[in-house]
């Protein structure tokens, strides 16, 4: 982990804008690259890197500013304007089915895709991510908010028990690797 610490007036958080499908992208294949990626995300490089510009414009605009059900956030540098991070949130209505299949049982914001460059890890900007999709999870209704980890990122899960996500109990099998699982973490309005 880099120990670096970086002032928050280094970065800006901010929702992504629909014509910021190349930076969305980019990111996105960089994080893909990362070495516990294969615990990460369900997607591998080949996958993504495949994709048409089709595609990663109309994910970009779903998800950009304005979009009411789902919101990709990203960290941007002051000085350079790289994105230093990212994560999305997605937010799911009770009486639905959730992408493995459970049922949602109240409305909730699920985090998911999310990324921070090595040289910003420990800096406080993963936090700060997080706080601000957190918000927007709650100011959207949420009752809570959740994320599913792999049962073998621990650098994953130590971060998210620090921002004050708990195990929930619920496993997730991998349908295409059978003998993992991975985890619900949740996170209560109340912070419980």
């Amino acid at each position: 982990m880099n120990n670096a610490v970086f002032p928050a007036d280094d970065y800006a958080i901010r929702s992504i804008r629909a014509d910021e499908w190349r930076a969305v992208k980019e990111l996105r294949l960089t994080a893909l690259r990362d070495p516990v990626a294969h615990l990460a995300f369900l997607e591998t490089y080949e996958q993504a890197a495949g994709r048409s510009d089709d595609f990663w414009q109309e994910r970009t605009a779903g998800a950009a500013e304005g979009a009411s059900g789902k919101q990709q956030f990203i960290a941007e540098v002051a000085r350079t304007g790289e994105w230093a991070g990212t994560l999305t949130v997605l937010v799911e209505e009770a009486g639905t089915s959730d992408w493995a299949g459970f049922p949602v049982e109240r409305r909730q914001g699920h985090v998911v895709g999310v990324y921070v460059r090595p040289e910003w890890r420990g800096s406080g900007l993963t936090k700060a991510l997080f706080d601000a999709g957190v918000e927007w999870a709650w100011g959207r209704g949420a009752e809570r908010v959740r994320l599913i980890v792999h049962e073998a990122n621990e650098r994953a899960q130590a971060f998210y028990r620090k921002a004050g996500f708990v195990p929930s109990g619920l496993t997730v099998p991998l349908a295409q690797r059978p003998d993992e699982v991975e985890l619900e973490f949740v996170l209560g309005r109340d912070g419980s």
